[in-house]
């Protein structure tokens, strides 16, 4: 029987996963919803704009009604799938982000492994009072009972965010993650007055207690936003397509708009007041243009590049400020998170609806604790080149409440590198073995400002630490400056493939650039398969109809961003597809031929581009 995951293996042709990763496209593993027009059209719409492979994208079923559920179901229904998906496309040692479309539970009950955190609190505070007694002479039947309170801070529901972040110690049960202190990637100052570090997130690489990249013994971590919440007191369709394209376009655009940091005589701005010096002192170093003022929310700005806030309630609108691409905005307060409606306070989601790039908000009553929100040092590594996402998690220590809403990979001051390869041409037939040349021409920040990514002693190769090789999404080879990067083409069927060559710059922030060249492998006389649209345009009111044919082929499926959505036997037929199951806006649909024999008797069309109205 041909299953969706024999389809995959054959689209994917999975091989061993190079050591490393990156801050990419090809590191994202985008978790859709296919109950959910919204999930669909919303996804639909990220993977045209970030360019995500087709392998990288998972349907994972959610009622999208529910918008909380318990962490026993979130293990089972949600965490165990994606884990379990990421090993079986062999992308463990390239998936950086789980990034959630739309319409999966934002809220999840904790109250299961609280029970579990009591008991070993307890047994902790027994040993500790059986050692105390042996010390003093005492022996442990003697000692008097150990007792333990459950800590009032720690309320036992977490974010869908937070709880992916923390998938290890989540994932095994272990309610380790409860822990204030449980994010080791969270940067810290290293001394008074000195600026805190920076550093790529890698979620192949491990975090010790202290924060030091170690090889074996630490944690692992996987950045996780939604792209949007748009049940209760979320976004609109359009709010969330709006945002998403003004972050992407915001990339490399070294903005010059001002970062905000508001206080005021409330808890929830005091309790980071401390740090809004630091934070502004070390923008302005950077040339990025930063305030401490006074209120609720910036009055009358038209450059918001970013807002730290503290309160409750706000109005964004009559405040007559303008937030600008890319800008991350977030209040701390309590239930900024609290997607449902009526649940009071304002939601994460305001920001969202003026155009800021994410927001964060907690899931259920947090107290005044820092520890749970991030820092103002947020801003900091966001402006030193990080992508959102990256900004975000070394910058709060202890994420399992926090909901982040909003795009991971947009990186406003990223310095880019600009690839070009040779030994390809888009578009040409290849076959054998390629040698590809890689090389690093310049760095792209906005159209009117392209300075180079080198210093004056600096060749174009050594603005990249490394170079990657992709096939159809999958990780094939790797090479340094100078080098070159080699793919055997024969052991991979005739017809259409991706290659992506992916230039990796220098530690510690590691910015990355691409060239996406399609080509057409000629190795095994197969004539490869094609697909076209019988009517157009499609719509959502209608099934979407292709004309498939492969000479040879035994059957035909067709792909719609990766998943299967139809097939017929033989060499020729017409697939309907209802619009419903591709979602709205634009989706790659590729015809795979299955021939009699191996994958050399397979063949993959050219992708046929679709946008359902």
């Amino acid at each position: 029987m041909l299953t969706q995951r024999t389809i995959i293996a054959i689209v994917v042709f999975l091989s061993t996963a190079i050591a490393m990763a990156g801050g990419g496209p090809e590191n994202v593993l985008l978790v859709v919803n296919p109950r959910s027009p919204a999930s669909l059209a919303i996804a639909n719409h990220y993977i045209q704009l970030r360019e995500i492979p087709s392998s990288n994208v998972l349907f994972l079923p959610w009622d999208p009604h529910v918008e909380q559920t318990d962490i026993e179901t979130f293990r089972k229904q949600i965490l165990f799938p994606i884990l379990r998906t990421i090993d079986e496309r062999h992308l463990g040692q390239q998936i950086d982000y789980v990034v959630y479309s739309s319409d999966f539970p934002w809220g999840v009950n904790l109250l299961s492994d609280g029970r579990r955190f009591v008991e070993a609190m307890k047994q902790a505070a027994r040993s500790a009072t059986a050692a105390s007694g042996e010390h003093a002479g005492q022996t442990p039947e003697k000692s008097p009972p150990g007792k333990f309170e459950w800590p009032k801070v720690l309320t036992l529901v977490g974010s869908l965010t937070g709880l992916t972040y923390l998938w290890q110690p989540v994932g095994a049960g272990h309610s380790g993650y409860l822990d204030l202190r449980s994010n080791t990637y969270m940067r810290t100052a290293v001394g008074p007055g000195t600026p805190d570090s920076t550093i790529a997130f890698r979620a192949s690489r491990e975090y010790d207690p202290h924060g030091k990249v170690v090889f074996t013994g630490g944690r692992r971590y996987l950045l996780s936003t939604m792209l949007g919440v748009t049940a209760g007191r979320g976004n609109t369709l359009p709010e969330v397509l709006s945002y998403l394209k003004r972050s992407a376009a915001a990339d490399g655009s070294r903005p010059t708009g001002t970062i905000y940091f508001l206080q005021n005589g409330d808890i929830r701005s005091k309790v980071r007041h401390a740090e809004f010096p630091s934070a502004v002192r070390q923008l302005k170093a950077m040339g990025v243009n930063a305030e401490i003022i006074d209120g609720v929310v910036p009055p009358n700005r038209q450059d918001v590049q970013g807002a730290v806030v503290g309160i409750a309630d706000f109005n964004w609108k009559a405040s007559g400020s303008i937030i600008r691409p890319g800008a991350i905005c977030e209040h701390f307060t309590s239930f900024g998170g609290i997607m449902s409606k009526g649940a009071g306070q304002t939601p994460l989601s305001e920001f969202l609806r003026y155009g800021a790039a994410a927001a964060s908000g907690t899931v259920t009553e947090p107290y005044a604790l820092a520890e749970k929100f991030p820092s103002p040092m947020i801003q900091v590594h966001y402006a030193r080149g990080c992508s959102l996402a990256e900004a975000f998690y070394q910058s709060v220590h202890g994420p399992y409440q926090l909901l982040i809403v909003g795009d991971p990979l947009c990186r406003p001051w990223a310095t880019i590198p600009q690839v070009s390869v040779s030994g390809v041409t888009a578009g040409t037939s290849v076959r054998g073995r390629l040698e590809l040349k890689p090389s690093v021409e310049q760095a792209a920040n906005s159209p009117s400002e392209r300075p180079t990514a080198r210093s004056a002693d600096q060749s174009p190769q050594e603005a990249a630490d490394h170079f990657e090789l992709f096939v159809d999404g999958l990780r094939r080879a790797e090479c340094p400056p100078g080098e070159t990067l080699s793919l055997d083409t024969t052991g991979l069927p005739d017809g259409y493939h991706e290659l992506r060559v992916v230039a990796v710059g220098p530690a510690p922030i590691e910015s990355q650039g691409r060239q996406i060249i399609p080509v057409r492998f000629s190795n095994h006389g197969v004539q490869p398969a094609t697909a076209q649209l019988a009517e157009e345009p499609p719509r959502t009111d209608k099934p979407v109809l292709v004309d498939v044919r492969a000479p040879g082929a035994v059957g035909i499926v067709l792909l719609g961003n990766g998943r299967l959505v139809g097939r017929v036997t033989g060499q020729q037929g017409q697939i309907s597809i209802p619009a419903n199951t591709l979602g709205a806006g634009p989706v790659r649909l590729q015809a795979v031929a299955l021939g009699p024999g191996d994958v050399r008797t397979h063949s993959l069309a050219y992708p046929l581009d679709v946008t359902v109205q």
